[in-house]
Order: C-alpha cells, then sequence, then structure tokens
C-alpha cells in the first residue's frame, strides 16, 4: 500500500523558512539547469520544483498523486510525464541544494578533549526494486557534538568507503570500522591541504595493514595476540605503516590498541567465520578464528590519552548506525520506488534534505528545552 504525504509537505511557508536565508533557489535552480525557460507546465521557479521532489520522495506520494496534488493546491499544473522528466533534471539541483545546507552547519562542540570534535565515518546500501545487492551507497560523516551529520554522499555500488569522504574540521578525531583502515587515505586524512588538526581512531583488520615496528622489523598482530596476557583488558604497541614508494616511503606512526573481546561475543564471530566459509565453499585463514577474539584499533591520537578511553570513544561509533537506522525506519530511504538513475537520485536526495531540516528541528528543540 502507497504511504501518504503527510500535511507537514502542503506547509511550504513553515518548511522554507529551515533553509538558510543566503539559499536563491531560483539562481540554483537556473545555475544547475533544473529550470532553463518558461514551461507549460509551471515549473518555473525553484522552489516549486523542491515542493514537487518532497512531495514525490519523503512526502510518500507516486507521480501521479504528485502531479494531481501539484494541481488542487495550485503549486504548478503538471503531468505525472512531465514531472518525471522533470525530476530527472534536478538531480544536480537537489545535490548542490544538499551540499550548501552541509556546508552552512556549525561544527560541533567538543565532547571529549578540550578543542576537539568527535565525528564518525560510516556507510549504508541502498537497492531499487528487485535487486539482489547493492545499487547505491550513502556515505556519511556524523558529528556527536551537534548530534547530526556534517556529510552526506551518495554513490553507485562502486563507491568504496574512504576516510577522505568529508572534509575534516578543525580539531577532528575522526572514528570508523573496519572498511576505511586503508594506508593511503588514512596518511591523505592526515595530510589535509587545510593543514588542520585532525586524528582518527580505526578499527583494524589482522591484515588490512602493514605493520612494522619502529626498527621496521615486521610486526606479528596474531603472534602478539596469541601472547596475550590471561586478565589484561587493553594492551598497546607502538607500530609504523608503510606509505608512499620504494624509493620515497612514507611511514605512518600509529598506536594499536587491542582488547579482547567477551567470550560469547568471540565465539559468535569465530561461528560467523565458519559459517561464511562454509557458504561460499572458501578456505579461511586459521588466524583469523585467533583475531575474531579481539577488537584492534589504530589511532594518532597522543599517549596522554589512555588507550582505555580511546576504546570507549570507539565504542560511540553505534550512533551513527542509530542515525541511518532511523533514515530508514521512519523516512524509508531504503524503499526506492524507482529504477532509473536520476529517478534514484532525485528521490533519494529529497530525502536527505528533509533530514538535515529535521536534525535542525531536532536540535532547537533539544537546546530549549528545559
Amino acid at each position: 500500500m502507497p504511504r501518504t504525504a503527510s500535511s507537514v509537505w502542503d506547509a511550504w511557508s513553515e518548511t522554507s523558512t529551515r533553509l538558510p536565508a543566503d539559499i536563491d533557489l531560483d539562481e540554483l535552480a537556473r545555475a544547475t539547469g533544473a529550470v532553463c525557460r518558461r514551461r507549460g507546465d509551471g515549473i518555473t521557479d525553484g522552489a516549486t520544483l523542491l515542493r514537487l521532489a518532497l512531495a514525490h520522495g519523503p512526502g510518500g506520494k507516486s507521480l501521479q498523486d504528485a502531479a494531481a496534488w501539484a494541481r488542487m493546491t495550485g503549486v504548478a499544473e503538471v503531468t505525472a510525464q512531465s514531472l518525471h522528466e522533470r525530476l530527472h533534471r534536478s538531480v544536480d539541483f537537489l545535490s548542490a541544494l544538499l551540499h550548501r545546507l552541509l556546508v552552512g552547519r556549525p561544527d560541533g562542540r567538543a565532547l571529549l578533549w578540550s578543542g576537539r570534535c568527535l565525528r564518525i565515518a560510516d556507510g549504508s546500501s541502498l537497492s531499487q526494486p528487485g535487486s539482489k545487492g547493492t545499487d547505491w551507497r550513502l556515505h556519511g560523516v556524523y558529528d556527536l557534538g551537534c548530534g547530526g551529520f556534517s556529510h552526506l554522499e551518495l554513490t553507485d555500488r562502486h563507491g568504496a568507503e574512504s576516510l577522505l569522504r568529508g572534509a575534516p574540521a578543525a580539531g577532528e578525531v575522526r572514528i570508523a570500522d573496519r572498511g576505511y583502515a586503508k594506508a593511503k587515505a588514512l596518511h591523505a586524512y592526515l595530510d589535509h591541504p587545510d593543514q588542520r588538526a585532525q586524528d582518527f581512531i580505526v578499527r583494524v583488520g589482522w591484515k588490512a595493514l602493514a605493520l612494522c615496528d619502529a626498527d621496521g622489523a615486521p610486526f606479528r598482530l596474531i603472534s602478539r595476540l596469541e601472547t596475550f596476557s590471561p586478565g589484561t583488558s587493553v594492551q598497546e604497541w607502538a607500530v609504523q605503516v608503510e606509505t608512499g614508494t620504494a624509493q620515497q616511503p612514507r611511514p605512518l606512526a600509529l598506536r594499536l590498541i587491542a582488547v579482547p573481546l567477551p567470550p560469547e561475543k568471540a565465539a559468535d564471530a569465530r561461528l560467523r567465520l565458519k559459517r561464511t566459509a562454509n557458504k561460499h565453499q572458501d578456505r579461511f585463514d586459521p588466524r583469523s578464528l585467533t583475531a575474531a577474539g579481539f577488537m584492534v584499533l589504530a589511532t594518532t591520537l597522543p599517549q596522554d590519552i589512555p588507550a582505555a578511553e580511546i576504546v570507549a570513544v570507539y565504542r560511540l561509533r553505534w550512533q551513527i548506525e542509530l542515525a541511518f537506522k532511523r533514515l530508514k525506519s521512519l523516512l524509508h530511504i531504503d524503499r526506492l520506488p524507482t529504477r532509473t538513475k536520476g529517478g534514484s537520485l532525485s528521490w533519494l536526495y529529497a530525502h536527505l534534505i528533509v533530514l538535515l531540516v529535521s536534525e535542525d528541528i531536532c536540535r532547537d528543540v533539544l537546546e530549549s528545552s528545559p
């Protein structure tokens, strides 16, 4: 059963006040080619185009219902087919608007260390109707200080997770899962052109990075984990990761922190490894069973921050998973009704615009609540 749009989509005057005053929707629509000339369908300005995109996307209306709603409310005289074509041409407009909304967001307040802000990077997969895999990937950076996203980016299924998605803020500490443990990207993140002070906390797999000790000898992580002292809660080592070329190596100094998982979680992780290997008829490295009993983190944070505190901060990563869950369970961004590239992107960008507006409303409520 199709969802019906909430009455919020009819209250445009209230919704539009949430857009920054310096955004000229008409100019943005003309600059991106979404509105090129006067047409007989009545969509001659950026505000009208945005209203229709919101009604069709997060408003839950089909193209036919959105066109009928537009005629009945006097928004525009448009047919379903014409609206379909206009929304396909509005992708750059909606993408540019999303970017402007993100750029205007203030950095979050420091939560752990003076002058530092905590941000989490993660991605979420989205599929079109009838698809058996990932069609689109939503990359996000979630700012714990402001309780909202500071970066959102849509790519196709080939868009890899990377710490380089989303420019770092001054004094930022970025938290990320195992998919972000890529040596070149980690080094490039620290070498951001703005030369801002930033660090990261990234979970790593046992063979994700080519590690060596301070003397340049290979660092055998599995051997260290196998000799982990019983009863030890946290253990760390100073290591290096080699990037660059053989002629011009660029060592990256890291703190490697290992934490044993609770026995039941370690047993579950090992069972999943065996089941996955059996399902795909693969041979798995027995060293993976050892690594499955630990959480290993790599960080560039200074030694004066205790390892146990860094582990506690990494566990805040579930906040971005909750944010993606809200996107799917409340805004239903995972229920793509479209099969074309333009249709899917216009539908997804409309949802992300509503997400940012909703986060701003929630922030105002939380700041004024007793």
